[in-house]
């Protein structure tokens, strides 16, 4: 079974202008507590259990921020300021490990419901091929079924309508030198549309007239940003499932307590 290092990345804290201020109080949202213990612990929690993680790097905390357990072997290192630059400093520091490391799993602390099983499915499936970057895309169905009522955002392709996940693989080698138009690619993660605009405008007016596939993606998405890239349909929710509003905070302390309460 391959091995990998997991960047758990946790420098987001929510401005006073966003939806869950009033839960995080100008603090890291890595650290709200959601049914008994910091979100960021249930992460912890499956990749401690899973037999593809050899080590894990926390990425935005400080080890003393707060008591953190993990089976694992388990580093801390500060926000580097944005997301790209953490995730940059995180390669580093996985090649300063193992120089031998060919790829690192990026995982968000924000998405408590992930099961150990379900990061060994990531990084194996990942593993089949040789890619740079492998994005998560979750399809509508199976994030419906999985958890109700949770008003995702999507986008529709020609063959599926999907939402991003935040649980994605990526090549050591990718960070060594990549495309000026990821920072503004990583900056509107949020927005496909506005992504499809950075790669070029017949791309977004693909995307809009919804004649793009999800190959269709990955080949354009490869020739315009220099990188291979592959689209790896997901079929657990709970990685794309990430705790950006109150309802969907609410919906997952109840799922979470049912969790522990084995229900």
């Amino acid at each position: 079974m391959p091995l990998v290092d997991a960047l758990l990345m946790a420098g987001g804290v929510p401005k006073p202008d966003e939806p869950l201020y009033p839960y995080t109080q100008g603090k890291s949202k890595a650290l709200l507590e959601i049914a008994g213990q910091p979100m960021i612990q249930w992460v912890l929690e499956a990749l401690s259990n899973a037999q593809t993680i050899r080590r894990v790097l926390i990425v935005g905390l400080d080890q003393n921020d707060a008591p953190l357990r993990c089976q694992k072997p388990l580093a801390f290192l500060p926000s580097q300021g944005g997301l790209l630059d953490n995730v940059e400093a995180g390669v580093k520091w996985v090649v300063s490990q193992d120089a031998s490391a060919t790829h690192a799993l990026l995982v968000s602390s924000d998405i408590p419901t992930i099961t150990s099983a379900m990061v060994d499915w990531n990084v194996e499936t990942s593993l089949q091929t040789d890619h740079e970057l492998y994005y998560s895309l979750i399809p509508q169905a199976a994030m419906e079924k999985r958890f109700p009522g949770s008003k995702r955002s999507y986008f529709k392709l020609k063959d599926g309508t999907y939402t991003g996940g935040d649980m994605n693989m990526i090549a050591t080698r990718m960070m060594k030198s990549y495309h000026p138009a990821w920072r503004g690619i990583v900056a509107e993660r949020k927005n496909v549309l506005k992504q499809a605009s950075l790669i070029g405008f017949d791309t977004l007016l693909l995307f809009a007239l919804r004649q793009l596939t999800v190959a269709d993606a990955e080949r354009i998405a490869g020739q315009r940003l220099g990188l291979a890239g592959r689209a790896l349909i997901c079929p657990h929710a709970e990685a794309g499932m990430d705790v950006d509003k109150p309802r969907q905070y609410d919906l997952l302390k109840r799922d979470l307590e049912a969790r522990r309460s084995g229900a």
